[in-house]
């Protein structure tokens, strides 16, 4: 099985409400598809998202890194020597991570459909269903509020709670939360780099001494503040967690050994595709480093490939984020992971099981 050519594709999914965060608002999914032909007639997918407040992805950059240099490379490559060809990918320019992830999702996609198995078969086995959170977005308390009885009355069990903007609106909007769910969900606090280490310190402390139980708190600080970062971590007894912060392996190991955080978030979009999410899980397997797998605004494409990740290194991957399709009007894709609501099952189709994307708009280049 030889690739024979990569073509492009726009998909766009309305969101069911808002995405709101402490570094933007966005209430459409625009994404990139990547399309993977093979001289067999088998056909790979991936997904991008342009996320350039946290990656510095664009759609045009991501068609670009993709056309220009990523492609080129790939002509006439076997699929079967997947080592050598998520080389390729991750060495043809340096960054543009979300580009690399879409091609090695497909490439990972066709891999499976080789060997006629799962991807996460194909990664080493596991339980084919897991569980995600929901993102709660930052808005007004009575809104997150009505949100969070939502999101526990239609059975998930852990929301992940946006905030960052405004440190005393903060504060309440966790206590108003807490107070309507305690006891029926577990709450995950994400700042997005929203706050300062001092800020993070203060709102934990006091949120923590007035009987506030959170399970992790997640990017408190600027991404590139890591000494921020390692001093609301020496100060809180919250598990903090590191989003943002960390990429790739190398950054992950210097995280890890300042003892900067807690947990580490692995993303696909921030890793550049699987084969480095994988080597993240690995180290911090290593190092008995608890990881979550999130995702930014995707939908059940790029999500898929995330999900067969988590299920195969659930040793490691402790925490699920992956709501992304649980937060669009509809699913695009036909085949593949199932997602209802907090529930994810892998089914027994080859690769990522995809058979149709509806709606997809094919782009030159």
């Amino acid at each position: 099985m030889k690739i024979t050519d990569i073509k492009f594709g726009m998909l766009r999914v309305p969101l069911k409400t808002p995405f709101k965060t402490a570094l933007r608002t966005v209430d459409t999914v625009e994404d990139i598809v990547v399309i993977v032909h093979t001289d067999t007639g088998h056909v790979g997918y991936g997904e991008a998202p342009a996320t350039a407040v946290i990656t510095g992805d664009t759609h045009g950059s991501i068609v670009e890194a993709v056309g220009k240099f990523i492609r080129p490379r790939l002509i006439g490559q076997d699929i079967a020597n997947l080592n050598r060809i998520t080389d390729l990918i991750q060495t043809a320019l340096e960054r543009n991570t979300s580009a690399k992830a879409a091609v090695e999702i497909a490439v990972y996609d066709l891999w499976a459909q080789l060997y006629d198995a799962p991807l996460y078969k194909m990664l080493g086995g596991g339980d084919p269903v897991i569980t995600t959170d929901i993102t709660i977005s930052v808005d007004y308390i009575d809104k997150m509020v009505a949100d969070s009885i939502s999101a526990v009355e239609r059975g998930f069990e852990s929301l992940k709670i946006k905030v960052g903007k405004d440190i005393g609106l903060d504060i309440e909007r966790v206590k108003a939360i807490y107070s309507a769910v305690e006891g029926r969900a577990l709450l995950r606090l994400d700042a997005n780099q929203g706050w300062t280490a001092k800020q993070a310190v203060f709102a934990m402390q006091h949120l923590e001494e007035a009987g506030v139980v959170l399970e992790l708190l997640e990017q408190p600080v600027k991404a590139r503040d890591l000494d921020g970062l390692k001093y609301v971590t020496d100060r809180v007894h919250t598990p903090v967690m590191a989003d943002e912060s960390v990429f790739d392996p190398t950054e992950v190991i210097d995280l890890i050994k300042m003892r900067a955080a807690d947990i580490i978030n692995i993303k696909l979009m921030k890793t550049g595709g699987i084969s480095n999410a994988i080597r993240i899980a690995d180290i911090a397997s290593l190092y008995g480093v608890e990881c979550m797998i999130g995702c930014m605004i995707e939908t059940s494409i790029s999500v898929a490939a995330a999900v067969h990740v988590a299920a195969a290194k659930a040793n490691v991957i402790t925490k699920v984020d992956l709501d992304g399709p649980s937060l669009g009007q509809f699913n695009p894709v036909e085949g593949g992971v199932i997602f209802n609501e907090s529930e994810i099952t892998i089914t027994e189709a080859p690769g990522l099981g995809i058979r149709e994307i509806r709606g997809l708009e094919l782009l030159p280049g």
